[in-house]
């Protein structure tokens, strides 16, 4: 009996060490992003750690959401992006999956443009949809559909170009999705689905990151509400964290609504990045805006990158948490 006590003792402090150790593990693996911003993240960890006090949101569709968001509908979108090929900034297959964007707003019954411009002698599009018109303050919802012309995290094929099902097709799917799901007439703000081209080549070249967000940020000659970014959201793993660099007000809204939706495993209220992103440039222009990316994804800028690793629920998670904050 005597021996058991002590021994009941030295298991807690053998479980309290072992803890420390994994958490120390658990940050010191984090990758790096191409780029990083040096933030302040004590305000964000602070929000974190807050219990928040957002009203619970409506989990049925709403009035201005009539029709619940389908993963299944989204993935079809990825298909058909990946249908094109790599598509990396001036290529054919970037123009075609740029003329598609247009052409599935339109069909949804959304304002579709062109914004164009020329980069290093390259044109770059993005394709910028509009609805809810003149519906009290603008609202945007960001994605890129350009993807990397050479995959060089790929050991083995570092010139090959990167497909892109999750970094390019998944954050444009969710947002051909919302355009089919939002209801135009009973919108309370005016939404503008961003598609950025030009966001993936920086460091190639000579180009710089996020050519095309930034190209779009400077030229608002208004100041939109909000920003939301959707980044490699389509792992079939997935895990989001907080970006110590997104609005930390902004970010506690999205989460708070995930977790209400059930999705606590895969919508983690914990900062483990800091990125530089297409939510940046928005940022620096005193936007608030988040950037939702799953970044824990081994299959980044390689040629492994394919829709296989994908899943129709984690697309349509990140797109029932944007329907229901819109």
């Amino acid at each position: 009996m005597r021996q058991r006590r002590l021994l009941i003792p030295l298991l807690i402090f053998l479980a309290i060490i072992a803890v420390g150790f994994a958490e120390v593990f658990s940050l010191s693996r984090a990758p790096q992003k191409a780029a990083t911003l040096t933030v302040a993240a004590s305000s964000l960890i602070s929000s974190a750690v807050e219990p928040s006090q957002t009203p619970a949101p409506t989990l049925t569709a709403t009035a201005a959401s009539p029709i619940k968001f389908s993963g299944e509908a989204a993935f079809k979108h990825v298909t058909a992006q990946m249908n094109f090929g790599p598509r990396p900034t001036g290529s054919e297959a970037n123009i075609r999956t740029g003329n598609y964007i247009k052409d599935e707003l339109t069909k949804s019954g959304w304002q579709a443009e062109f914004q164009t411009f020329t980069y290093k002698g390259v044109t770059i599009r993005n394709v910028i949809g509009k609805a809810g018109v003149g519906k009290g303050a603008i609202i945007i919802v960001g994605a890129h559909y350009d993807t990397r012309p050479r995959a060089d995290r790929d050991l083995a094929s570092p010139n090959a170009p990167v497909p892109g099902a999750n970094d390019g097709a998944s954050g444009v799917a969710v947002l051909l999705e919302l355009a089919r799901v939002l209801d135009q007439k009973n919108l309370k703000n005016e939404i503008w689905l961003a598609f950025f081209d030009a966001e993936d080549r920086g460091d190639l070249d000579g180009w710089e990151w996020i050519v095309g967000s930034r190209y779009m940020a400077q030229s608002l000659t208004t100041q939109p509400k909000a920003m939301i970014l959707a980044d490699m959201i389509g792992d079939a793993d997935q895990q989001i964290y907080y970006d110590a660099s997104s609005d930390p007000q902004l970010s506690k809204e999205l989460f708070t609504i995930a977790a209400q939706l059930g999705y606590e495993k895969n919508f983690i209220p914990q900062i483990k990045y800091s990125m530089m992103d297409d939510h940046t440039p928005f940022l620096q222009r005193g936007i608030p805006a988040v950037d939702l990316i799953d970044f824990d994804y081994p299959y980044w800028h390689t040629t492994q990158d394919t829709a296989d690793k994908l899943s129709a629920a984690s697309l349509e998670r990140v797109g029932r948490v944007i329907q229901v904050y819109v």
